[in-house]
């Protein structure tokens, strides 16, 4: 069976470790051409990485003959003008995460997608992480009992480059939503959702306490899962120290985690209190890369499709919604 033949759009820093090498470590999968804006550092990934071609111009990759699917690793901005140019060459994409700038570029993009009959996944690539395919087995094994309350808190404290100017493009509402908020958060509000069920109620309010940067740097949201469930998030980006928390409150236990770390997940039921330690692998996006080359090639299912994930982003338009109202008025 042909391997899948994939371009990069955008081979930038989430390119070096966290994704780009997973295409070449996948089982029927080939990195054969990457694109940036940059010439010199479009070329310069290309050698690093063994990459046969590179490009300055995405149309030139789209159009390239020998690219079988498209990986689209640039900010939110682009993400919508990307995918609708794929997907109109007729060629299946991998967007990165957040979906979107809006919930309303997510449905435009999928629409496309339908039209082409192309796929469309996004970088959810935690769905498919043996760490939290464990924490689902335990959710669904009913050891803590009926799940009654979910709550997710992340603090860090802020960053020496908060204070550059012009700012990093996840600080700039013009390339990315919400601030790290925009960046960060959607991993919480989808693998909540790939664990418990869709958001279907949800309100926040987010505000600019540290002033270091124009983007907000504090949010609270309050949510319900389509099941009944309640929730609530707490995400803070100028905090004295780092808590990255979610506990998942039952009627006979709870079951605590982090998000982004590799501390031990905690199960406490009626049987007491037992941990379990799931590493995470060097390539983080491997695992979800190896089921989209799968699915596309006929043996398998990935699980983090625009169909399932685009509700992230409507989450994250809801729990803005306050800021925005704010800013335009």
């Amino acid at each position: 069976m042909q391997d899948i033949r994939w371009g990069i759009i955008g081979c930038g820093d989430v390119c070096e470790i966290k994704s780009g090498p997973g295409f070449q470590q996948a089982e029927g999968s080939q990195l054969v051409a990457v694109m940036r804006r940059n010439a010199g550092l479009a070329e310069d990934f290309a050698r690093r990485h063994d990459v046969p071609r590179w490009y300055n111009s995405a149309i030139d990759l789209i159009n390239d003959p020998n690219v079988d699917a498209v990986y689209i690793a640039t900010p939110p901005r682009y993400h919508c003008e990307y995918t609708l140019l794929v997907a109109a060459a007729g060629k299946p994409i991998y967007v990165e995460k957040p979906m979107a700038m809006n919930y309303d570029e997510c449905i435009t993009m999928m629409a496309a997608c339908r039209q082409s009959n192309v796929p469309l996944f996004v970088a959810y690539y935690r769905r498919a992480l043996p760490r939290f395919i464990k924490i689902k087995q335990l959710v669904d094994s009913n050891l803590i009992g009926e799940i009654e309350h979910v709550e997710t808190i992340y603090r860090c404290p802020s960053k020496s480059e908060d204070t550059l100017i012009p700012v990093p493009w996840r600080l700039n509402s013009e390339k990315s939503p919400g601030g790290y908020f925009g960046d960060l958060a959607p991993h919480a509000i989808d693998i909540l959702q790939f664990l418990i069920g869709d958001i279907t109620n949800c309100q926040g309010r987010s505000w600019n306490e540290a002033r270091l940067y124009p983007a907000v740097d504090n949010v609270t949201a309050a949510f319900q899962f389509e099941n009944g469930i309640n929730g609530t998030g707490k995400w803070s980006f100028n905090a004295l120290g780092k808590i990255d928390q979610t506990t998942i409150l039952g009627s006979n236990g709870q079951l605590v985690f982090s998000i982004f770390g590799e501390s031990p997940i905690e199960l406490t039921s009626n049987s007491g209190t037992d941990q379990f330690t799931v590493a995470n692998p060097v390539t983080i996006q491997q695992p979800l890369i190896q089921s989209i080359v799968d699915e596309l090639r006929g043996q398998g299912k990935c699980l983090s499709s625009g169909r399932t994930v685009a509700r992230t982003n409507w989450v994250m338009d809801r729990v803005l919604m306050y800021q925005l109202k704010m800013v335009t008025s």
